[in-house]
């Protein structure tokens, strides 16, 4: 009986854990073709909620592509590019986009309603 008991309780850490209790981050990711660890392309902006990006102009490599956006005002932002749009985090969270894309320009920008529309775009070259 006691075995029985503590491989339950291990089951449900296991799931706790495998869940992500209390993160502090959010994740949309559109599957990729192809192999390998996706190029991840870090961002911020002011922390006192200006809406605009750290950096306007990023480059990458065609394949799988993360952009990590930390948000470290109260303002609640975001990422998107395409069709991978992260959730809308504050106070020091982390929001993520993961695209495969192949060669070309494309806009990433903050999907709160609104601030896209205000400029908090940027400019994606991938080659």
């Amino acid at each position: 009986m006691v075995g029985l008991l503590a491989r339950r309780l291990g089951t449900v850490a296991l799931v706790a854990a495998l869940a992500g209790c209390g993160g502090s981050s959010t994740t949309s990711t559109t599957s990729a073709a192809g192999g390998g660890a996706p190029t991840t392309l870090k961002l911020t902006s002011p922390a006192d909620g200006s809406l605009r990006f750290d950096q306007s102009k990023l480059t990458a490599k065609a394949g799988a592509i993360t952009l990590s956006y930390t948000n470290t005002s109260s303002t609640p932002h975001g990422i998107a590019i395409e069709s991978a749009t992260g959730g809308v985090v504050s106070g020091g969270a982390t929001s993520t986009a993961t695209i495969t894309l192949k060669a070309g320009t494309y806009t990433f920008f903050c999907p709160v309603p609104g601030h896209r529309q205000a400029g908090m775009t940027g400019t994606l070259t991938v080659s």
